[in-house]
């Protein structure tokens, strides 16, 4: 046996989000489904590089899986791609050592968030559309309490199976791309359940100047929930980018 790391990207619409669920579908299902028909099995399962919620979309996410040695690295990613639905796509796949592991192995990760102030259709389940004048300047300020490493609580879905709640953030930013698009970028060692669309949803309240910049570092030194504001839908967020120390892409 032989483990491939895949990277891939899919539109997370349809989707319950990466990991299997028992009653709706779900990315991972999709593809362990065409890697057993593939290899004419049915136990060959895929490890992620982490989860992503219902309708959260990637534009790269990474899984390892222990495969026989049976196509080139071209042809696998070919024939896989073939029978993946249009919403998941295969970038690249290269063989890794035995000891690799998609998830435990990834060093930083960065989510993007969209936000589109006119009505566009062909952004539409994409980004979300806030007709609102935001104020960037305070948001990017607020993002200056964001970083270091700190409990992030206040941010988390509630009664979730982790051990900490702690995370280090290297960076947070909010970028205008024109006069109608924007997005938020944020990068961490790791993230909790709902974390990224909790501070996009408090982020946006410092730009409605609803709160105020200093608010946001009281929120997260409460380690409540209710202290944040509310989560922002999911269909504008992206898991963007995964890195991995001496990764051979």
């Amino acid at each position: 046996m032989q483990r491939y790391a895949f990277e891939i990207q899919y539109h997370g619409l349809n989707y319950a989000g990466w990991q299997r669920q028992p009653n709706d579908i779900s990315v991972q299902e999709k593809i362990e489904e065409v890697l057993n028909k593939l290899f004419n099995s049915d136990s060959i399962s895929i490890v992620g590089c982490g989860r992503t919620d219902a309708g959260v979309h990637a534009h790269s996410y990474f899984f390892h899986v222990d495969l026989p040695e049976k196509y080139e690295l071209e042809n696998l990613a070919f024939k896989v791609n073939r029978i993946l639905p249009m919403d998941i796509a295969v970038v690249k796949v290269v063989k890794v050592n035995a000891d690799f592991h998609a998830r435990f192995d990834a060093r930083q990760r960065v989510y993007r968030y969209f936000i589109t102030k006119k009505k566009n259709p062909f952004s539409n389940g994409l980004s979300l559309l806030f007709t609102k004048d935001l104020n960037l300047e305070k948001m990017n300020e607020a993002c200056e309490y964001l970083l270091g490493t700190q409990d992030f609580t206040s941010f988390s879905k509630l009664h979730t199976d982790v051990k900490t709640n702690i995370c280090t953030i290297k960076h947070a930013f909010w970028k205008q791309n024109n006069e109608n698009e924007l997005y938020f970028e944020i990068s961490a060692d790791r993230f909790l359940r709902n974390m990224v669309r909790a501070i996009v949803g408090t982020l946006i309240e410092v730009g409605l100047e609803n709160i105020s910049v200093q608010e946001v570092e009281n929120i997260i030194k409460q380690k409540n929930r209710s202290s944040a504001k509310h989560s922002v839908s999911a269909h504008g967020l992206f898991l963007w980018e995964i890195s991995y120390p001496n990764f051979p892409f």
